[in-house]
């Protein structure tokens, strides 16, 4: 009897998973976003959200936790349930946070990572006070000057301040990393002629380009943007093998089904390659990325390992 039910409870499991999945998904989803609302990863995370809805046939909510540097909202979605139903949109902040902060989670183990939807590299601009009208000039500057240029960022841990530690190490200069809350006070700095330095979206950063109130030196991805087609990549300005673009993405709990972590992929993999989508993404100067579920799991240990001897060289510590 007792063997009976424990191979008619075997074949109820072995069933189980793949029911759920071919019915997935039978009510609206969530989508996390831990940062606050505004600004390039909240309009790709929405973008994302109502496209994916389409696709699967049922609503997929935004919902902006921010706290902590991405922590709140990272912590509500690991300790979701597994079921495909609650997803976390990621960002580099989540391959950099493991190595300054003393988590309560660990995104390797507790996260599966599901799809890319794509990044959006920075702007390295200056105030038209400095007397650089290149990265090599600005450099030459620097070295000439250690310590005095000021490097403004949104907070240790962003991806401007990220970035730009990155530039001074690879760049081999000694510049003054001056912490804000946040891109936007950040950037006011800059504009004021306090700070000198700044790396930023090209959403924030376009107007002041186009009305004189900053120079534009380089672009942080390998590529150049569309949206600044004369502005030379850092990497070809003068500063070789730089590349950094903060980058988003999505993932689960571990533990979801594979079946449903797959279909979520081929969904958000057919929405990144229609033409509204790739429209909107160039107006943010972003591009779209799509990867198959292994790939964007190798991406993210790249993006881990990478971003984590960076802290480590910089000596990144929590404010």
């Amino acid at each position: 009897m007792r063997r009976t039910l424990l191979a008619s409870l075997a074949v109820l499991l072995a069933f189980a998973a793949p029911a759920s999945a071919q019915d997935y998904p039978a009510k609206p989803l969530r989508l996390i976003i831990p940062f606050a609302p505004g600004g390039s990863v909240d309009i790709v995370a929405r973008l994302a959200a109502q496209k994916l809805g389409d696709r699967l046939g049922k609503q997929v909510i935004p919902e902006n936790r921010s706290g902590a540097g991405a922590v709140v909202g990272t912590e509500m979605v690991i300790g979701a349930p597994a079921d495909g139903y609650t997803l976390l949109l990621l960002s580099l902040a989540h391959a950099v946070n493991p190595h300054i902060y003393k988590l309560n989670y660990d995104t390797k183990k507790q996260l599966t990572m599901v799809a890319s939807l794509g990044n959006g590299p920075s702007v390295f601009t200056v105030h038209p006070s400095v007397p650089a009208n290149s990265v090599k000039e600005l450099i030459a500057l620097a070295k000439s000057k250690p310590g005095t240029l000021h490097f403004a960022h949104a907070g240790v841990g962003s991806f401007t301040h990220t970035a730009s530690v990155l530039f001074a190490m690879t760049a081999g200069i000694d510049t003054v990393m001056v912490p804000f809350k946040g891109g936007g006070p950040a950037m006011i700095d800059v504009l004021g002629g306090h700070s000198q330095l700044l790396m930023n979206s090209y959403l924030a950063s376009l107007p002041h380009v186009r009305s004189g109130k900053l120079r534009a030196l380089g672009v942080s991805d390998i590529r150049r943007s569309n949206l600044l087609p004369g502005v030379p990549t850092i990497d070809e300005a003068g500063v070789p093998g730089y590349q950094a673009a903060n980058w988003w993405g999505i993932a689960v709990p571990a533990g979801t089904p594979q079946p449903i972590v797959e279909r979520l992929n081929k969904e958000i993999n057919a929405l990144l390659v229609s033409d509204e989508v790739k429209k909107i993404f160039d107006e943010q100067g972003a591009v779209a990325v799509p990867m198959s579920v292994p790939e964007f799991a190798k991406f993210y240990d790249d993006e881990f390992v990478k971003w984590g001897k960076v802290v480590k060289a910089a000596g990144m510590k929590p404010e």
